[in-house]
């Protein structure tokens, strides 16, 4: 069932095959009928992820890409969407002449192709092919059964991730759901190789017995998911069991470990679960509900803490409730302040009021995407005296327009796919503090965003103090701002989606350290 976690198995299994030198690629499989995540809630779908090339994906392809440290593209990502559409395309192109066009055997061999396109594309040495949805939905029924007839062609393993809940009035884990789950997946054709267990708890030897026994496997094949401190803990959980030893004699592999990865891992995981320092960074937005809207950002503040041995502390600030309140009690005892991205006018002006609080107090800010506009918003209406300023998105009649809308967003109608979506070059200032952090002049970042800062009133905020520290090549728009007198960056970009647990993301360790540094002047000045 959805959020058990299937992604961040799937990441394991691609870090473990990395840690023996092999090349594996993910395929992710979503039953919905949108082409891609582009115009999906992020309240009820967590975060839509983009990558290089512009494809915004599922949140489970940055998982993968932060265990993997791979740049992955959009082809992996296969939805019901894409299915549907390219055989209905292909009908209406006459490629079907004189056949009833069917599920079976027509939109199964599409799914069939696209996975072979891939290996044959990548030649990787494994494609581990997560298939999102719950078996026995009618969503991903066709699709189960696309890879049933895959294995017929190719060498298939078929991992089943199952639930064993642990009921607190009876005092034991409960493998009925999983049991349930087994039968509808050996009615469709399949008999799980693996089966890995999610649950609260380790897994008990009595559970374990049954799980094997109802899915036609030996004991040792059924492996432990039990919670864990840390997400990036699991593959050396699963190692612990020798999962890796199973599944490499199961494929038919027999490179050795190579220590270097394993150890660089292994040491990172260290520095997350016992950091020396610790930090408290507020993320204030207006999706704070549904943590999994601000995945990558979690999950970026987490890598730059760990390579600087430094725990960071979340504290979720929804942006609306400043709208009605001081921002300074909420932000009472923290050391950094982070705005991300975001649409639509709900929560602005209590993001705006918490960007001014930074800057006054000179708390460490890093702003992203909606978060870099509000930067300017709020620095033009209280310094640059530009009263009322604001974004075209949230005041079209606003006397200061200091954000509006992209020149080649004009006239395009259509929502999906229309952003300036992918990685896109900047150049950065000499005297700027992301030059520093990015030891370059040029940084690559990838971009989600329809509105841009207006040049209009680039010399205006200029004179003022603000430091344009960023623009594309072409120097037409404005990628980064700062502040001069205190760690005040942010960006249009986000750099959160580029981020690895061993490459963490400039701006991400920047704030960190700034945060720290704050936490240490604070100190100070108490004592």
């Amino acid at each position: 069932m959805s959020g058990l976690g299937k992604g961040v198995v799937t990441s394991s299994l691609l870090k473990m095959l990395d840690f023996y030198d092999y090349k594996a690629l993910p395929i992710k499989f979503d039953g919905y009928l949108n082409y891609d995540c582009g115009t999906m809630n992020p309240y009820r779908h967590g975060e839509v992820f983009v990558l290089d090339d512009k494809s915004e994906v599922d949140m489970d392809f940055g998982i993968y890409e932060r265990f993997s440290n791979l740049n992955l593209t959009g082809d992996l990502s296969i939805t019901g969407g894409k299915l549907f559409g390219s055989v209905i395309s292909k009908e209406r192109r006459g490629e079907y002449l004189g056949e009833d066009v069917q599920i079976i055997p027509h939109l199964t061999n599409e799914a069939i192709s696209m996975i072979e396109n891939v290996e044959k594309k990548r030649k990787p040495d494994v494609i581990i092919i997560e298939v999102g949805g719950t078996v026995g939905d009618i969503e991903n029924s066709y699709f189960i059964e696309a890879v049933r007839q895959l294995a017929l062609k190719h060498p298939t393993l078929f991992i089943n991730l199952t639930y064993a809940p642990s009921l607190e009035v009876v005092g034991e884990q409960k493998t009925k759901p999983a049991q349930v789950g087994y039968r509808l997946l050996l009615q469709a054709g399949i008999r799980p190789d693996f089966v890995i267990c999610r649950s609260r708890d380790p897994l008990n030897g009595k559970a374990r017995s049954k799980l094997a026994m109802f899915a036609n496997i030996s004991e040792d094949k059924v492996i432990d998911d039990s919670d864990t401190d840390t997400i990036y803990e699991l593959p050396l959980h699963f190692m612990q069991q020798n999962f890796d030893k199973k599944l490499l004699k199961a494929l038919g592999f027999s490179k050795r470990l190579n220590r270097r990865k394993y150890n660089s891992w292994k040491s990172s995981v260290g520095r997350i679960k016992n950091p020396k320092n610790s930090v408290d960074i507020g993320i204030l937005g207006k999706y704070t509900d549904l943590k999994d809207s601000y995945a990558s950002v979690k999950e970026a503040l987490v890598h730059a803490g760990a390579s600087l041995d430094t725990g960071v502390k979340i504290h979720w600030i929804e942006s609306s409730d400043l709208e009605r309140e001081s921002s300074k009690n909420q932000f009472e005892g923290l050391n950094g302040i982070l705005v991300p991205g975001g649409f639509g006018n709900r929560g602005t002006e209590g993001m705006i009021r918490g960007i001014e609080q930074a800057r006054e107090n000179q708390i460490p800010y890093l702003g992203l995407c909606l978060g870099m506009q509000l930067m300017a918003v709020e620095y033009a209406r209280n310094v640059a005296n530009l009263n009322g300023a604001n974004s075209t998105e949230f005041d079209p009649k606003t006397k200061y327009d200091i954000i509006h809308l992209l020149l080649s967003q004009k006239g395009i109608e259509s929502k999906g796919g229309t952003m300036r979506l992918g990685l896109w070059k900047c150049r950065l200032s000499n005297n700027s503090r992301s030059r520093t952090l990015y030891g370059s002049n040029i940084a690559s970042e990838r971009h989600r965003h329809r509105y841009e800062f207006n040049n209009k009133y680039r010399k205006k905020l200029e004179a003022k103090g603000l430091l344009v520290a960023g623009t594309t090549l072409d120097g037409k728009l404005v990628e980064f701002i700062e502040w001069k007198d205190s760690f005040g960056i942010a960006t249009q970009s986000h750099p959160e989606l580029r981020s690895r647990l061993e490459v963490p993301a400039p701006l991400f360790k920047g704030f960190i350290e700034a945060a720290l540094s704050y936490k240490r002047s604070q100190r100070k000045i108490s004592a």
